[in-house]
């Protein structure tokens, strides 16, 4: 452990470990996945398919040693006893903070197939990360505001095709499609602003996840229902580096695919929509309660 360093220098040290790590796997996930768009062979793009998750664990697992050697936190997981490798996953989440992307990783890493996140349009421009998450087929939505829609309704549409062609992806090899289902992370204004509904969540929302059920709900091998807590309210990645956060809860609950949500149609299928808000719903008031537990339980 680093521990001994004081903050202000063991912070910093931990952001250029980070970027040097980026700087080497980064491109060698960015060449590979140029090579196998050059090299359209079947036999030759099932092999890519299999290194360019492999290059993103190594990355992930380095990020996570780092983590170990700079911190004290303790890392309380639950539920990671049957997953497989070779599955398929839909991983829904609250969203706390950025650190929920680094916590996921590490407790997921070579668990189950790598966590591919729904990003939004303006992260493919981040330096060599854009570049890796679009090696890694991460879906990039637009996510148009209400005025542009207003102005332009058949934007309406253009996530849903992002999603769809995802899926279609993600059908053919193992993969974990992971959604923070809030949509946004979570803030005390926001939830003030929603009217609130939950004491430590946003409002679920339905549209996203549902779709992929309609796409690949036949193909999954279960849903990993994800509660994230941490003893901080607010936590940023200077804090977990820091050793500002004592410890971390995370609590998987794998789930079957409900009967009849694989290629169900959300938007035309009134009964479903119904049925899945239903479920979801269900799914956020045992974790808001899970969560009012463990706050309890804090003091």
């Amino acid at each position: 452990m680093l521990l001994y360093l004081p903050a202000p220098l063991r912070v910093p040290l931990a952001a250029v470990l980070f970027l040097l790590n980026t700087a080497f796997h980064g491109p060698l996930l960015i060449v590979a996945a140029l090579l196998k768009l050059a090299l359209p062979l079947p036999p030759l793009r099932r092999g890519f398919d299999r290194l360019l998750p492999a290059i993103a664990e190594s990355w992930i697992g380095v990020n996570s040693a780092m983590t170990d050697l700079f911190t004290r936190t303790r890392f309380l997981v639950e539920g990671l006893e049957s997953l497989r490798a070779d599955g398929r996953y839909l991983v829904l989440a609250n969203h706390r903070s950025w650190v929920d992307i680094p916590v996921l990783q590490k407790v997921f890493n070579r668990r189950i197939p790598l966590l591919r996140f729904f990003l939004k349009r303006q992260l493919i421009w981040v330096p060599v990360l854009g570049l890796c998450w679009w090696a890694l087929d991460f879906p990039f939505m637009r996510r148009a505001t209400k005025s542009q829609l207003a102005k332009r309704p058949e934007l309406a549409g253009r996530d849903m095709a992002a999603t769809r062609k995802a899926c279609q992806k993600f059908r053919q090899v193992p993969a974990s499609v992971m959604n923070f289902v809030e949509g946004t992370r979570f803030t005390p204004a926001k939830q003030a602003a929603q009217g609130g509904g939950y004491q430590h969540l946003l409002r679920p929302r339905a549209g996203g996840v549902a779709f992929v059920f309609g796409a690949m709900g036949d193909v999954l091998d279960g849903v990993l229902d994800v509660t994230l807590h941490y003893d901080r309210k607010q936590p940023s990645l200077a804090d977990l580096f820091a050793n500002r956060i004592r410890t971390v809860r995370v609590y998987v609950r794998e789930l079957p695919v409900p009967e009849g949500f694989a290629g169900a149609d959300y938007e035309a299928d009134r009964e479903f929509r119904k049925r899945f808000q239903a479920w979801l719903n269900e799914l956020w008031e045992a974790k808001d309660a899970r969560l009012f537990a463990w706050e309890q339980a804090a003091g």
